[in-house]
C-alpha cells in the first residue's frame, strides 16, 4: 500500500526504513548530496555514529599530514599514534602540552586543521541542535478502527490519545480511504477518498480524541463487510496536524489501518469513568480496548 505505518514528527518521516508494502526499484538515490537531510531523518545512534566518523576521518587525514611533514615537538619519529593524538588535540582545541608544532609545515597544517575544525563543529552542532528542536507529537492511535451503530447510523470510529500533558491547539485531522481499483479501460491504480468526518478539527486536543465518520450513502464503507474487506486491497490513512501548546511549533502525526485492523460490531471501551468524589478519571490503559456493540 502507498502509505507508511506510523510517523510522528514536525518535519519529515523519522523512519526512512518503514514498511510501506511496496518494493521500490530504480528510484533516484541522493544520499551523499542530501546527507544533512538523511542524518536528520536517521535515528540518533546513526547520526552520532556519523558525526563520530566524520571527526575521526578528519583526525586521520591530518595525522597522516603530521606524520609526513614532521615538525611536532616531542613526537616519536614515525609514530602514527603520536601524530593522531596531536591531531585530536588540535581539532578539539584541547591545548598543547607535551607535543606542540615547531616547524613552518607543522604550523601550516595546524592552521588548516583549525579551519577544518570550525566547519566540522558547526556541522555537528547544527545537526544535533536541529534534531533536538524537531517537534515530535506524542500521539498514540488505537490498534484497531471500529465500525458500529451509533445514533442509528453505522459509524467508523478511530481513537487517539495525547501522551503528553499539554494541549495540541488548532488540531485538524484528515482521514483518507485508499482502495485498489481498475478503470473501465483496464488501468490499475489506487483511488483516494477523503472521508467526511463528524468533526475534523479541535481547538485543543488534550488527552484523547474520537474521530467519527458516518457511513451514509456514498461512503466507500457503505457496501464493505468483514468478508469483502479481507479480499480487497484497501487502507485507511489518518493525518493530524496542530500546534504544540508548549513550544508553539507545528506538529504532524499519521497512522494507517489495514483490512485486518478493522473490527465490525465493536466500539471503544470508555476511557472516562466517575470517581467516588465526583471527579472523572481517564484510563490510558483502555485506549485499545473494545467492547461488543450493535452493527
Amino acid at each position: 500500500m502507498p502509505c507508511g505505518q506510523v510517523c510522528s514528527s514536525g518535519m519529515a518521516a523519522p523512519n526512512p526504513q518503514e514498511d510501506t508494502g511496496i518494493d521500490v526499484v530504480n528510484a533516484p538515490q541522493h544520499v551523499w548530496s542530501d546527507l544533512y537531510h538523511e542524518l536528520l531523518r536517521a535515528p540518533w545512534w546513526l547520526t552520532l555514529l556519523a558525526i563520530s566518523g566524520m571527526v575521526l576521518a578528519v583526525n586521520l587525514v591530518f595525522a597522516i599530514v603530521y606524520l609526513l611533514t614532521g615538525g611536532v615537538a616531542n613526537a616519536r619519529p614515525g609514530s602514527f599514534a603520536d601524530a593522531f593524538f596531536f591531531s585530536v588535540q588540535t581539532l578539539g582545541t584541547a591545548g598543547y602540552g607535551w607535543m606542540y608544532p615547531q616547524s613552518r609545515a607543522a604550523n601550516l597544517a595546524v592552521t588548516a586543521e583549525s579551519i577544518a575544525s570550525i566547519v566540522v563543529v558547526a556541522l555537528a552542532t547544527g545537526i544535533v541542535f536541529t534534531k533536538f528542536s524537531i517537534p515530535v507529537a506524542r500521539l498514540e492511535f488505537a490498534r484497531n478502527a471500529v465500525i458500529y451503530l451509533q445514533d442509528g447510523v453505522r459509524t467508523l470510529a478511530i481513537r487517539l490519545a495525547n501522551r503528553r500533558g499539554n494541549f495540541i491547539v488548532e488540531a485538524q485531522v484528515r482521514v483518507t480511504f485508499i482502495r485498489a481499483e481498475t478503470t473501465i479501460e483496464g488501468i490499475f491504480f489506487y483511488r483516494l477518498y477523503d472521508l467526511p468526518l463528524v468533526r475534523d478539527r479541535s481547538s485543543a486536543v488534550g488527552r484523547s480524541w474520537l474521530i467519527l465518520h458516518r457511513i451514509e450513502k456514498g461512503s466507500p464503507f457503505e457496501k464493505l463487510t468483514p468478508e469483502s474487506m479481507r479480499s480487497e486491497d484497501i487502507e485507511l490513512g489518518i493525518a493530524i496536524n496542530g500546534i504544540d501548546g508548549t513550544t508553539h511549533q507545528t506538529l504532524h502525526a499519521r497512522h494507517r489501518y489495514l483490512p485486518e485492523d478493522f473490527r465490525f460490531g465493536e466500539r471503544f471501551a470508555d476511557m472516562l469513568s466517575a470517581k467516588p468524589d465526583g471527579r472523572l478519571q481517564l484510563d490510558y490503559a483502555k485506549l485499545h480496548d473494545t467492547v461488543p456493540a450493535a452493527y
